[in-house]
C-alpha cells in the first residue's frame, strides 16, 4: 500500500508540474481602459493633409493642415498647422492664411484659424494678423471681435472687430485704437 501511495503522490506531484508548466506558457493579457468614450475619438484622422473646396465646380481654397482629425459629434474638424489659400473666380491665388490651430464646422462650412494667424492678400500685399478669425462659407467674409492689426504700404491699422472680403481688399474695423502713415507713404508725398 505505502508503494501505491507514492506512486499516487508522485504523480499528484508529476500533474502539478506539468499543470503549471502549461500556465507559464500563457500570455498575460494586458488591462484595457473602458474610460475612454467612443464618442470622444476622432473618426479620421490624418497627416499631412490637403483639402480642396470647390463651389458649383469652380475652385474656391486649398487648406493645407499638417494634421487634421474629424470628429462625429460634434460634427468638425480640427486642424493643426493651417494653411489656407483663397482663389478668385478665375482660378487666380488671391489671398493666402496661415495659423497654428484651425476647425471647420462640417455644418456650415466656417472655417476657424486661431492662434497667430496671419492673412496676406497676394497682390496689395495688406497683412492681417489676428488671434481668431472665421471665415464664413455664406458671403465669403472674414470676420472677427478679437483684436487685429492690419499693415499695408500706405498705413498700419489696430483695432478690435474686423470684417472684410477673402481677399482683404475691402475690410472694416469696427474699432479703431491705433493708426498711423507708413514710411513708403510719407516718402511718396
Amino acid at each position: 500500500m505505502k508503494k501505491l501511495s507514492k506512486h499516487i503522490t508522485l504523480l499528484i506531484f508529476f500533474l502539478s508540474v506539468i499543470s503549471m508548466m502549461s500556465c507559464a506558457g500563457d500570455e498575460i493579457k494586458p488591462e484595457v481602459d473602458l474610460t475612454l468614450e467612443e464618442e470622444n475619438m476622432p473618426v479620421q484622422e490624418s497627416w499631412d493633409s490637403k483639402v480642396i473646396f470647390t463651389e458649383e465646380g469652380k475652385l474656391q481654397g486649398v487648406l493645407y493642415s499638417d494634421h487634421m482629425r474629424e470628429y462625429k459629434e460634434p460634427k468638425e474638424k480640427l486642424l493643426d498647422g493651417v494653411k489656407i489659400i483663397f482663389y478668385n473666380k478665375e482660378g487666380k491665388p488671391t489671398s493666402q492664411l496661415t495659423a497654428k490651430k484651425g476647425k471647420i464646422d462640417e455644418l456650415t462650412q466656417d472655417m476657424y484659424a486661431i492662434d497667430s494667424v496671419v492673412a496676406i492678400n497676394d497682390s496689395s500685399h495688406v497683412k492681417l494678423e489676428t488671434d481668431e478669425l472665421m471665415w464664413r462659407k455664406k458671403d465669403e467674409k472674414i470676420v472677427t471681435d478679437k483684436f487685429v492689426r492690419i499693415t499695408s504700404d500706405e498705413e498700419i491699422i489696430e483695432g478690435y472687430g474686423f470684417e472684410s472680403d477673402q481677399q482683404i481688399k475691402n475690410y472694416v474695423i469696427r474699432n479703431v485704437t491705433y493708426q498711423t502713415i507708413t514710411q513708403k507713404k510719407k516718402n511718396a508725398k
